[in-house]
């Protein structure tokens, strides 16, 4: 069964836009985590690690919805919003016979998810999602996955960047804070990233070990 990595984002602007906000801040990365349909509309959990947690925070505070900060740090804020309506995005998902997988990347303007499908319910998602006026991307279709494949562009050059200079050798050549000065991040920020890429690729390789 192939794996597919699509990417789709809304025809213009909305009074909440976080799809632009993400446009407008490209160096950090913003992750929902879970959402969950209610007859309300659809819970939201959304964690954004940046350089100004804040400035996400500041986003829902102008925004009409119902919003609650989970956790926030110097680097990192989680919050759990409501939207009053199920997105057509996910109500493409479903009714083309697919399930979401968690967590999806929002960046650039962008929503970026991994589906593990056939080729007829990718097409019928496809099809589903045009129709919604939503912009859509097929990114990759694999069928063997190599895991760097799911690694996000920031994740690979992070790792390339850590495997440059030495992070990664025995003994090191670079810590942690060598590497985020040269990768010109804060190290909150480095050893958030790179602990996700690792997990990545740790967990996909054991799994298709273990097949």
């Amino acid at each position: 069964m192939p794996k597919a990595r699509v990417k789709f984002k809304p025809p213009g602007t909305r009074p909440f836009d976080l799809f632009g906000f993400t446009a407008d801040h490209p160096d950090d990365e913003f992750r929902i985590l879970s959402n969950y349909p209610t007859e309300e509309g659809l819970y939201v959990i959304l964690e954004a690690t940046m350089t100004n947690p804040d400035a996400v925070v500041d986003l829902f505070e102008r925004s009409p919805m119902s919003y609650e900060v989970l956790h926030a740090d110097e680097h990192t804020a989680l919050i759990q919003y409501l939207l009053p309506f199920v997105p057509p995005p996910l109500r493409a998902v479903f009714s083309s016979g697919n399930l979401p997988q968690f967590p999806l990347l929002v960046q650039d303007g962008w929503i970026l998810t991994d589906l593990t499908t056939t080729q007829g319910r990718l097409s019928d998602f496809r099809d589903e999602l045009e129709a919604t006026g939503f912009a859509f991307e097929v990114v990759s279709v694999i069928q063997s996955t190599d895991p760097t494949d799911l690694l996000t562009d920031r994740q690979r050059r992070f790792m390339a960047e850590a495997l440059e200079q030495g992070y990664y050798d025995t003994p090191r050549d670079c810590s942690l804070t060598d590497l985020a000065a040269a990768l010109d991040v804060s190290k909150s920020t480095a050893s958030v990233v790179l602990h996700r890429a690792e997990e990545t690729v740790v967990k996909e390789f054991f799994a298709e070990s273990a097949d």
